[in-house]
């Protein structure tokens, strides 16, 4: 377990005078529901969730992270998060000019075995690990694969028009309600055509795919609390299960169910190994397998065998 494990989630640590360009946290909450105030800080940061969804509060939106996924934050913009009951993620802290093409905008990326266990392992780092080796090394392959994977939609976008983040508001009060779309251009002082045209303008997205958007986001944070599908489609107001699978299948690529069945075999993960480090193998270990048992002699011609010297290999 990393050094700078944090059991503490509400307290935003002071990871800008930490005098590297890539510092890793891990952190758990066991029992109860936490919430981290806004707050900035120059390192760009991605949060990784293990167990349990995190919810992340951005100017302009609000952002999910199931098991599995991770979020990417730039620098120097206002956030918060908070999680529900039984949490453990891991936090990574970027200087913005760490490495090339890391992303300029918020997004919710899908973490790969690879990327998890680089993760896992920088988060094991002394703080103020040394500079110019094999850590070097590991966290330059960790921010590779950081800009190779692939984003996922679970975003919702919030309007900045007053009127808009009325809308949105009073949706995500009452998520149940059934409400055309003229009848709440009339609520909100708009008139249908106008309130598209400035939704369009404002998110990118018509009203009935935001609306669409907020019910996957509030299915997943019920479903990951044990909720059922039928219970979670009624909470929404849908009439059957099968509506509302069928609108979550459109949604995210899969149904509710193989969604966080995914999520959670990636959570376990048994299958991968983990990465180790020259020095961390023991001795018994460097051995490859198709010489057999340790007292089997090596030919005269071969060299002994233990893991090559990369301290010279660019990564």
């Amino acid at each position: 377990m990393s050094s700078t494990a944090i059991t503490n989630l509400t307290v935003p640590r002071d990871v800008d005078s930490v005098s590297r360009p890539v510092v890793a946290l891990s952190a758990t909450s066991v029992t109860k529901d936490w919430e981290n105030a806004k707050h900035q800080h120059r390192k760009a940061q991605l949060i990784y969730s293990v167990r349990g969804i995190l919810n992340c509060e951005i100017e302009d939106g609000v952002w999910i992270v199931p098991p599995q996924c991770a979020i990417w934050i730039p620098g120097d913009l206002p956030h918060a998060a908070r999680g529900a009951g039984e949490t453990e993620c891991y936090c990574l802290f970027v200087e913005p000019d760490a490495a090339p093409d890391l992303p300029k905008t918020c997004c919710t990326i899908s973490v790969s075995p690879l990327l998890r266990e680089l993760l896992l392992k920088v988060a094991g780092f002394s703080e103020l690990y040394p500079l110019g080796g094999r850590e070097d090394r590991l966290i330059a392959a960790l921010l590779d694969e950081l800009v190779a994977a692939p984003v996922e939609d679970l975003h919702l976008p919030m309007p900045r028009d007053a009127r808009l983040r009325r809308l949105a508001e009073m949706l995500l009060a009452d998520p149940t309600d059934k409400t055309s779309k003229a009848d709440w251009a009339t609520r909100i002082g708009m008139s249908e055509r106008s309130m598209s045209r400035l939704l369009l303008h404002e998110i990118g997205m018509s009203f009935g795919r935001w609306r669409r958007q907020l019910h996957v986001i509030l299915a997943l944070q019920r479903l990951t609390k044990g909720e059922s599908v039928q219970t979670v489609a009624l909470e929404l107001g849908y009439e059957n299960a099968s509506g509302f699978v069928t609108m979550f299948r459109k949604a995210v690529g899969k149904p509710p169910a193989r969604y966080l069945s995914d999520r959670t075999s990636g959570a376990e993960l048994a299958p991968v190994p983990g990465i180790m480090l020259p020095d961390e193998i023991p001795p018994d270990e460097v051995r490859p397998a198709w010489l057999g048992a340790t007292d089997c002699p090596l030919p005269p011609d071969v060299p002994p065998c233990g893991v090559p010297d990369i301290s010279n290999t660019s990564w």
